[in-house]
């Protein structure tokens, strides 16, 4: 029986045992919004849901996929489609929450484990979502986590920062599971640009990102990449792809906009150590060549790959590059196929397979199986 709870914690969530899980450890589900604003892909938006389709049948050969919809028919477009691609509708859940976009890395419930001698302890933690501080059709998004956590009976715990709700997208950080994690200065101390947290400065962020997420050691790189909206998400950048190794991503033509701030990065992540003060393993990922529509650059790149129990999920775009970055990928993640998909035309939405996604960690870690849940009617 998987334990749940409700109510405040007398401390901090990492004080109190919990920890945010690396994306590889074992999930029971992967959260994922279906398509509906148009507006994320002006002009572009028909093979959209199509992709998403494409990402949720290779997604429930592992796992249960837990799709948001916004009412009753946009849940019937998207089982219809999901049959149509083949999708294993058994391990597809529905719920009936209303978003405004669907960038469920950034807004969606974000999942603690707080290990026990059997099943594990799960909770939500309600990281406050300002549109990226600076759309305003964000009002459904932010209230994704806490109806997620109703739904599912878990203890949801409101992050705060000096009496005020702390801004924190998913994006915008990474994990090894252990202690460390990877962020972007232009992100979260950018005092002009996108500031998500007016006063707080580095201590006090790291002193956050501790006592939520049970990060202790913080590496700071610099800016994002060229054509990203949410001005420096790390995922667009810098990944773990195990507990010491990280991914990097590095722009072979100096006449690239990204390729000093990608040079910068590297030297920065050179001299910096993890949670046990070892060096962590660096491994150099292409960037594809820049990708543009309507004179627009967009932020397309490899790094913004999903792991998922049964697979890595790539982005692609038609490039030389992709098959090196498959194979770099495959050689550090052998545990799992490395599978690409297609993302020319998700790209336009300025994000792809990371941004889209949210893992729900197994409430049993030690378990090898692959968790299905019995097929369920909309919740």
């Amino acid at each position: 029986m998987r334990k749940t709870a409700k109510g405040p914690l007398p401390r901090p969530p990492a004080r109190s045992g919990f920890r945010f899980p690396a994306e590889w450890e074992r999930h029971e589900a992967t959260w994922i919004g279906w398509p509906h604003c148009r507006a994320d892909w002006p002009g572009k938006f028909a093979p959209v849901p199509w992709v998403y389709g494409e990402i949720v049948r290779r997604l429930v050969r592992g796992e249960n996929a837990r799709v948001l919809v916004n009412s009753a028919s946009h849940e019937q477009h998207a089982r219809r489609l999901l049959g149509r691609v083949g999708a294993d509708l058994r391990s597809v859940e529905f719920f009936r929450i209303p978003t405004d976009r669907g960038w469920t890395r950034d807004f969606g419930p974000v999942f603690l484990r707080r290990d026990g001698r059997g099943d594990a302890e799960l909770a939500v933690v309600d990281f406050h979502f300002n549109g990226w501080g600076k759309y305003p059709n964000c009002h459904r998004d932010a209230r994704v986590a806490r109806h997620v956590s109703a739904r599912l009976g878990y203890r949801l715990l409101q992050a705060t920062a000096g009496g005020r709700a702390f801004v924190l997208e998913g994006g915008s950080i990474d994990v090894n599971g252990r202690g460390t994690l990877l962020t972007t200065e232009e992100c979260l101390l950018d005092p002009e640009v996108q500031c998500r947290n007016p006063g707080l400065d580095r201590r006090g962020l790291e002193w956050i990102l501790a006592d939520y997420l049970g990060a202790n050691n913080v590496l700071w790189l610099g800016r994002g990449i060229a054509g990203d909206d949410t001005h420096g998400h790390v995922d667009d950048v810098c990944r773990f792809a195990g507990p010491r190794t990280i991914v990097l991503c590095q722009e072979g033509d100096p006449r690239d906009a990204n390729y000093r701030t990608l040079q910068e990065n590297r030297e920065r992540l050179q001299g910096m150590r993890l949670e046990d003060g070892s060096k962590p393993e660096i491994v150099l990922l292409p960037m594809p060549a820049p990708l543009y529509f309507n004179g627009q650059r967009l932020p397309a790149s490899y790094a913004n790959f999903y792991i998922s129990n049964g697979a890595v999920l790539v982005p692609t775009f038609n490039d030389p590059h992709d098959r090196v970055a498959l194979n770099t990928l495959a050689e550090l993640m052998p545990d799992r196929p490395i599978v690409g998909i297609h993302a020319v035309d998700l790209i336009w939405g300025l994000g792809t397979l990371h941004c889209l996604t949210q893992q729900q960690p197994a409430a049993d870690a030690r378990s090898g199986k692959v968790w299905r849940n019995p097929p369920k009617e909309t919740v």
